[in-house]
């Protein structure tokens, strides 16, 4: 009984009033999170940029082994933060990728970033650079792709040191229209100090 006055009063508080510890024990975050990108996100991950570059990726990715992908992925940290950074910037010229950066400015700061993944867990396309190439060994593509279409994974509650702005990243899977497979994945960055 004590648990439900509990999670009522933080509820009633609300988000924007809660501490990060606070708010990532409660989970009071997952709700408004998961109702924004229902609303705001999900109505355009079946577009046909997004949906067209995840399967071209998927095709020229698709007979990568480990090697090969730990051999991308130490070439995209090494130019992540470099002057000259031919990978990274081919990856952010992609019409995918402005089609995203697209999104996230239209958010008005509730996105903070997205990056879209193929089926091998590497960036297809992303508003913004990422530390690394590979997603394939963290949550946000694991639960996302990895369990499947309809697939909605809220990641915990971090405090960006800079910024000093509480985030939380949301992973869904991206899914062929046409097939209703699984091909792909896109993980986009919530403010939610601006939620």
């Amino acid at each position: 009984m004590k648990s439900k006055l509990a999670m009522s009063i933080l509820v009633a508080v609300g988000l924007s009033a809660l501490a990060p510890a606070a708010a990532m024990a409660a989970g009071v975050h997952v709700a408004p999170v998961k109702k924004f990108v229902r609303e705001n996100v999900e109505p355009w991950l079946a577009d046909p940029t997004i949906i067209g570059a995840v399967k071209e990726q998927n095709a020229k990715t698709a007979s990568l082994d480990g090697a090969a992908i730990d051999k991308l992925d130490r070439e995209w940290r090494a130019q992540a933060t470099a002057i000259k950074r031919p990978f990274v910037d081919e990856v952010l010229s992609r019409p995918v990728s402005k089609f995203l950066k697209g999104k996230q400015e239209a958010s008005k700061g509730r996105i903070t970033e997205i990056f879209l993944m193929d089926a091998k867990g590497l960036n297809v396309g992303q508003s913004e650079v990422t530390s690394d190439y590979w997603q394939g060994d963290e949550a946000a593509w694991q639960r996302s792709f990895g369990d499947g279409p309809g697939a909605f994974f809220v990641d915990t509650v971090k405090t960006d040191d800079s910024t000093r702005t509480r985030q939380s990243q949301a992973s869904l899977t991206i899914v062929d229209p046409a097939s209703g497979q699984a091909i792909g994945a896109i993980t986009i960055g919530i403010n939610l100090d601006k939620l």
